[in-house]
């Protein structure tokens, strides 16, 4: 049997293929599926990327295996960045194709929602169409597609209220002016109760700016990559409120840097995460505290004294494969 790298209270991390993992995964088990593989990239990126030609026939067999390990009333988030075509300002519509594939007649799953990640501090790329030429503006939106088996999956938006505007605060406390709107809507006196909090829309506001905290420093310490592309802790974390429950089971198949596994492990959520990168994998437990620092101590006993640990720890795996 397969072991992970390292256990916390609620969670275990593996170095693997997600491929073979996921023929591991029992079918039906698996509650949420929250990823954001590799985009379809023009710019080759250390942790690999597929051209956007090729990504649906790619991304298929991994969107059938997670189809089959998904409880028949889960969910599947699917963080996909857009990406340019080569040597001109317009865009690829890789992962609208992806979407349509994954959601048609032969598809496995259904659209549940499509949502958007806003990331201000986005940087503005392609610098040739957006700083040089200005012929294009800052792409700072990521889609993120919610995706199903069911028609009516487990989700509960009372889980992911937004604390009420002052605009808002004073609107309940003066009181709707309810009835029919130009619009054709018809606002009625239900709509002046106050509730436990506002409803968020399909727009996540999250910057991804940092650049300093216990991961980043313990991997920079002890000589390991830092992942490029690390998700932001509100994206997740936002998908496993609505989507899950405390004890629900939670799936990464492209861990990255598991920001996914510690979010769960925080909102108490059982969690698998899987990375085929073990230099990735070990820099991850320093993402839960003590992990990091036991499991670096055993991956440089397993190096000959000789040689030092930050030297040469790409060379040896953990456990065999």
């Amino acid at each position: 049997m397969r072991q992970p790298i390292y256990e916390t209270e609620f969670g275990k991390a593996y170095c693997a293929d997600c491929l073979q993992m996921l023929a591991e995964i029992p079918s039906n088990s698996v509650d949420l599926v929250v990823t954001s593989p590799p985009f379809a990239l023009r710019r080759k990126k250390s942790y690999g990327n597929v051209s956007a030609e090729q990504y649906c026939d790619w991304f298929w067999p991994y969107a059938e295996n997670i189809s089959r390990v998904i409880k028949k009333r889960g969910s599947f988030v699917l963080d996909i960045g857009g990406s340019w075509n080569k040597g001109e300002p317009t865009r690829s519509l890789y992962h609208f194709e992806l979407l349509l594939r994954l959601c048609g007649n032969e598809g496995p799953f259904n659209l549940a929602q499509e949502f958007y990640w806003y990331n201000p501090a986005k940087m503005p790329a392609p610098a040739q169409w957006v700083t040089v030429k200005r012929v294009r503006v800052k792409d700072s939106v990521s889609p993120i597609w919610w995706l199903a088996k069911s028609t009516r999956p487990k989700a509960s938006n009372r889980r992911v209220l937004k604390p009420y505007t002052k605009s808002m605060e004073n609107l309940l406390a003066k009181g709707y002016n309810h009835g029919p709107r130009p619009s054709g809507h018809v606002v009625s006196t239900k709509w002046g109760r106050r509730q436990k909090g506002a409803i968020p829309s399909n727009l996540i506001i999250a910057a991804n700016t940092k650049s300093y905290d216990p991961y980043i420093s313990a991997c920079r310490e002890r000589g390991l990559e830092v992942h490029p592309a690390r998700f932001v802790e509100a994206v997740p974390e936002f998908f496993i409120k609505f989507l899950t429950r405390p004890g629900d089971i939670v799936l990464d198949p492209f861990a990255g840097s598991n920001v996914v596994g510690a979010v769960s492990e925080k909102m108490r959520r059982r969690w698998v995460s899987v990375e085929i990168n073990e230099e990735y994998v070990l820099g991850s437990a320093f993402r839960f505290n003590g992990v990091g620092e036991k499991i670096y101590s055993r991956h440089c006993q397993d190096i000959p004294k000789r040689v030092s640990c930050t030297q040469q720890h790409k060379s040896f795996a953990l456990y065999p494969a």
